[in-house]
C-alpha cells in the first residue's frame, strides 16, 4: 500500500491527499495544533502535531511512508523538518519520492523578465532567502544520502476559498497599479496534478517551476473577478498612494515571469487552468 506522509497538511497538500485517498492510498499528516490535527482526523487521515519547535513525539510514524510531501514554511533559523528529522528521513527504506514545496520567490526581482529552473537564485525577501536555504538543504540530503528529493517552486497559490472573488465580494480587493508589475499564479488543483505526475515519474534532484501560462498584472485579475460577479470594478490605486502594510508592499517588490516548460515536457502535465481566467471562472461556477 502506498502511503503519503505530509509535513504540513494544509491548503495545497489537502487537495493532493484527497486525490490519493480516493485511489486507496494511506494518508498521514501533521498540523501545528491539536485542534487542527483533530480536523484532519475527521477527514479520515492519521494526524499528528508538528509545530516546528520540537520533533514529532513518535518519529516511527514516518516509517511506513512511501512518499513524502514537505509543505511547512521555512522558519527563522532553518527548515524545521530538516532540523528535526533529516536523519530519520534518510533512513526510510521504502521512500520512493519526496517533494519539497518552495516558492518562485527564490528568483527575486527580474523587472518582469522570464526565469526558468536554470536561472540563478536572487531572493530579495527574507522569507524567500529562507526558502532558498531550505531547498539547498533538501538537495544536499539527496546528494549525500540518496533521499529522492524533488523541489517544486510554486507561484502564487489560489483556489476555492482563497482567490480574488472572495476579496471582491468582501469589498477588500483593490486594483493597485504599479507599472510593469506582473505576478505568476497557480491553481491548487494544478499543483496537485503536477505532484502526482512527478510521483508517477520520479527524477530525484530535479527542480520544477509550478506556474500557469500567463503572468499578469494583479489589477487585471481583480477586474476579471469583479466582472464575473457582476459587481463594480474597484478603482485604480497608484502603488505609491496605496496604504499597504510592509508585508503587503513586499509582494510588489518582485516582478518576474516564470516559465513552466519542464512540467509539460518532462512530466506531461497539461494545466487544467492555464490562466487566472479559467481558474476563476471554474471557482465562480461552483459558488
Amino acid at each position: 500500500m502506498s502511503v503519503l506522509f505530509c509535513f504540513g497538511l494544509g491548503f495545497s497538500a489537502k487537495v493532493l491527499a484527497a486525490r490519493l485517498k480516493a485511489q486507496g492510498w494511506g494518508i498521514v499528516g501533521t498540523s501545528r495544533s491539536l485542534e487542527k490535527a483533530a480536523s484532519l482526523a475527521a477527514l479520515g487521515y492519521d494526524s499528528h502535531v508538528f509545530d516546528g519547535t520540537a520533533p514529532l513525539s513518535d518519529p516511527s510514524v514516518l516509517g511506513p511512508a512511501t512518499h513524502m510531501l514537505v509543505s511547512v514554511p521555512a522558519e527563522e533559523q532553518a527548515d524545521a523538518v530538516l532540523r528535526w528529522h533529516a536523519a530519520d528521513i534518510a533512513k526510510l527504506k521504502d521512500l520512493k519520492w519526496l517533494g519539497y514545496l518552495s516558492t518562485t520567490g527564490v528568483y527575486g526581482d527580474r523587472g518582469g523578465d522570464w526565469v526558468d529552473e536554470q536561472s540563478d537564485l536572487r531572493p530579495t525577501q527574507a522569507r524567500s532567502r529562507r526558502r532558498a536555504e531550505a531547498e539547498a538543504g533538501w538537495l544536499k540530503l539527496h546528494a549525500e544520502h540518496g533521499v529522492p528529493v524533488h523541489v517544486f517552486r510554486l507561484a502564487g497559490i489560489y483556489g476555492p476559498g482563497r482567490n480574488q472573488l472572495e476579496g471582491v465580494k468582501r469589498g477588500t480587493a483593490h486594483r493597485i497599479v504599479k507599472p510593469g508589475q506582473v505576478f505568476c499564479r497557480i491553481h491548487v488543483e494544478d499543483i496537485a496534478q503536477v505532484l502526482e505526475a512527478s510521483m508517477a515519474k520520479p527524477n530525484p534532484g530535479t527542480v520544477y517551476n509550478v506556474a500557469d501560462d500567463e503572468p499578469a498584472p494583479p489589477q487585471d485579475v481583480v477586474q476579471y473577478a469583479a466582472e464575473l460577479l457582476g459587481l463594480p470594478v474597484p478603482p485604480d490605486i497608484p502603488f505609491d498612494q496605496a496604504q499597504l502594510s510592509p508585508m503587503q508592499a513586499s509582494f510588489y517588490a518582485d516582478s518576474r515571469r516564470v516559465r513552466n516548460d519542464r512540467i509539460k515536457s518532462e512530466l506531461g502535465v497539461r494545466l487544467k487552468y492555464p490562466s487566472y481566467r479559467e481558474g476563476l471562472k471554474a471557482i465562480h461556477s461552483n459558488i
